[in-house]
């Protein structure tokens, strides 16, 4: 290690974007059968980036238990780098669908220890990205210690949901007015914007979240696209059409891993939106995380007659 007048100096490396959330275990129930595969944020966000051009400075750090160690052995094997905090369980949902898929019940099973400040002690980045599953998975004074280090992107679908026995159920974000105002982007789809805000109206609810102090709101709408509320602007995102619908999951978290990955690489609001939005596109069109190339995400958008618009 370099020194300096005999002293050791320390360089810790900086990370472009570090995810930090629970890879979970999920147990999926049909009708027709019973599957078990890894899930969560960390895990789409982390096997979508990893197909991008510049993603070698990419950290996951998660928490799960020893026995679950196979998926992050897999993630190291793709060249990505994962740190791992001790604890005794590791996420596990069930999920039960009936005949209608859009009917699902949903259980957990086990939950893993949540994340802490010490934890998180020494790593430095210019995007930290919070995938919450659970209400207590990132305590305040985790949020306030990050966005002294750098940009906090946070995911709100955990902070929405609280278990009690083995059974989710739906609440509003318990001390939201007290955490928000250390999250510079916040991403949301239409009902929990409506759950935090109490408002119906997308742009409304933007506005209030704004004014408790996030500075880009991310309102994913589905196949009606997306809506970006920073620097008192509106822009619309375009929903680009799959060729199929084949698989949802982990649409929202493929869309705020495309945002933050051109936001690092200084891409306007219009630029990341449009680049997230044809990634979450090529997702849905296959099972699993995002498996394409930046190279398809561009072609979407050049080929494409829909553009954003500044409301």
């Amino acid at each position: 290690m370099p020194t300096f007048a005999g002293k050791f100096l320390d360089f810790t490396p900086m990370n472009d974007i570090c995810c930090i959330g629970h890879i979970t275990l999920d147990k999926i129930i049909t009708p027709k059968q019973t599957t078990y595969m890894p899930g969560g944020t960390a895990y789409y966000f982390s096997h979508g980036i990893r197909h991008l051009q510049n993603s070698q400075n990419y950290k996951l750090i998660t928490a799960l238990a020893p026995s679950e160690m196979a998926s992050v052995e897999e993630l190291r094997s793709k060249g990505v780098e994962v740190k791992v905090l001790p604890s005794k369980h590791t996420v596990y949902f069930e999920n039960a669908y009936g005949e209608n898929q859009d009917n699902r019940t949903q259980r957990v099973l086990a939950k893993a220890d949540p994340f802490t400040v010490e934890g998180l002690e020494g790593e430095e980045a210019r995007f930290y990205h919070l995938g919450s599953l659970l209400a207590d998975d990132f305590p305040l004074d985790v949020l306030q210690y990050l966005s002294k280090k750098g940009t906090l992107s946070v995911d709100a679908q955990g902070y929405l949901r609280e278990v009690r026995g083995e059974d989710v159920h739906a609440i509003d974000w318990a001390n939201k007015k007290e955490m928000l105002q250390y999250v510079d982007i916040l991403k949301v789809n239409e009902h929990e914007a409506e759950v935090l805000t109490g408002l119906s109206d997308y742009q409304q609810a933007s506005i209030r979240l704004a004014e408790w102090g996030v500075k880009e709101v991310l309102l994913t709408l589905g196949s009606s696209g997306s809506l970006i509320y920073a620097d008192g602007k509106f822009y619309r995102i375009p929903a680009y059409p799959p060729k199929e619908v084949v698989d949802a999951t982990g649409c929202g978290d493929t869309y705020v891993m495309g945002y933050l990955y051109m936001r690092n690489k200084g891409a306007s609001y219009e630029e990341a939106g449009c680049f997230a939005a044809a990634l979450s596109t090529l997702k849905i069109e296959k099972s699993g995380p995002f498996s394409g190339s930046e190279e398809e995400v561009l072609q979407i958008i050049e080929n494409s007659n829909l553009h954003p618009e500044i409301l």
